[in-house]
């Protein structure tokens, strides 16, 4: 039962917050995983949950890394 509600409240934070609600569903998706395991104490501050993300990118899923900007196409290569 808790995890239900967990999840309406996750839900509930992506479908009303500005931030998340402007992005499309797939970068709404890439995200929430991640989200929900390692941001589940600042739901429902989206400010707060992408500053969360940030500080785990080691950790997080490629797709929300790629969504978040984070990806390598910024990083310099070594040759």
């Amino acid at each position: 039962m808790r995890i239900i509600l967990r999840l309406s409240a996750v839900l509930a934070f992506f479908a009303l917050t500005p931030a998340f609600a402007q992005g499309t569903a797939e970068q709404r998706e890439a995200c929430e995983g991640d989200a929900n395991r390692f941001c589940e104490a600042y739901i429902p501050d989206a400010v707060a949950i992408e500053r969360c993300l940030r500080a785990n990118a080691g950790s997080i899923s490629a797709a929300c890394k790629a969504e978040l900007g984070l990806g390598s196409a910024g990083k310099k290569r070594k040759r």
